[in-house]
């Protein structure tokens, strides 16, 4: 029997028929969620169109889009901007190719240069493929003792270095602390800031789902992350720490502590997030007995006649991340979410 499949975009009457779907969705993921378009559209200004597909009144499929038009970086759909994960979740082909097929013919009607689709799994090979990053997640075990010997022997001793030396972990209201710990770490790294704005709306819109976790040396800050929870998952996403955490090991305590707490809370799956193949976090990943999988960030080209490369590994971007270190830490912070909102 032929569907009949229509095509709607996400509005103020059906956030919550959208987000039971991806909640009972096995393709979906914490980025899959609605209030995606409340922050992303807030938080920077951009335009989203989350399209979704129904049949017979039950959606079967959906799919967050959010336009970044930028002077600097380009005119791209993506699915979805500011998140590691995208593309179509969906429970019947018919609802995916609909929905495919509808992203295809808005990224002509927008006049984009290319429409990305950040797959976890490879949807369409015959479309140009980024094969730049890879995921990192495991299952957990429901002891914490457990866990802590399955981490390989050598990152086992750091972690326990950072237990030796007396840190603690705390669940902070708000994003102070977890702002000045990231934007320090991130300016190092050469790249511009978020602006505090985005993380205050992280934090106010998902609320219990968003929580952040300081990690403190006698009241002292050394490290901080925001950690999102969907289902049986914890994402750490935002994070950063101090120059002290270098001499303490607060990094590695600190993904201890989001791991032993998420096992409290019943948690099944630790998703570390993407990483960059042959970079620190790459290889900082690797240390903890984690296996990369693939993404696959796959492109319908519009207007471009090759994918766009907006990453610190492009060669072109050298000169900006060395002048970018050398920020005083201040300046960063104001210049940086400048920049940053067009990074998608």
């Amino acid at each position: 029997m032929t569907k009949n499949i229509e095509i709607k975009q996400l509005d103020s009457r059906s956030p919550e028929k959208w987000d039971a779907f991806v909640e009972s969705c096995p393709e979906a993921t914490f980025f899959h969620k609605s209030a995606w378009k409340t922050v992303i559209e807030k938080a920077f200004g951009h335009s989203c169109h989350f399209l979704y597909a129904e049949n017979d009144g039950a959606i079967e499929g959906v799919l967050p889009l959010g336009h970044v038009k930028s002077l600097l970086f380009g005119n791209t759909l993506i699915s979805s901007p500011f998140c590691v994960y995208g593309g179509i979740a969906a429970i019947t082909e018919e609802a995916r190719a609909s929905l495919d097929a509808a992203a295809s013919k808005m990224a002509r009607d927008l006049g984009v240069d290319s429409l990305e689709m950040r797959n976890q799994i490879s949807r369409h090979p015959d479309r140009p493929s980024k094969k730049l990053y890879v995921m990192f997640r495991k299952e957990l075990e429901p002891d914490p003792e457990a866990n802590l010997k399955a981490i390989p022997r050598k990152q086992r001793a750091v972690v326990r270095k950072g237990i030796k030396a007396g840190l603690v972990s705390v669940i902070d209201p708000d994003v102070d602390r977890l702002y000045d710990a990231y934007a320090e770490s991130v300016r190092n790294l050469g790249t511009p800031v978020f602006s505090k704005k985005y993380f205050e709306i992280l934090k106010e819109t998902f609320g219990d789902q968003c929580e952040v976790l300081t990690i403190e040396n006698q009241g002292e800050l050394v490290a901080s992350v925001m950690n999102f929870y969907f289902r049986d998952q914890v994402l750490p996403y935002y994070g950063g720490g101090t120059a002290v955490a270098r001499t303490v090991q607060g990094n590695d305590f600190m993904y201890w502590e989001v791991m032993r707490r998420a096992v409290e809370k019943g948690v099944k799956i630790f998703d570390y997030g993407r990483s960059k193949e042959g970079t620190g976090s790459y290889r900082f990943k690797k240390h903890w007995g984690f296996e990369p999988e693939p993404l696959h960030y796959e492109f319908d080209l519009v207007k471009s006649t090759e994918m766009p490369d907006i990453n610190p590994l492009n060669p072109k971007y050298r000169l900006f991340i060395s002048a970018w270190q050398k920020l005083p830490l201040p300046v960063s912070k104001i210049v940086g979410p400048w920049i940053s909102r067009n990074l998608g």
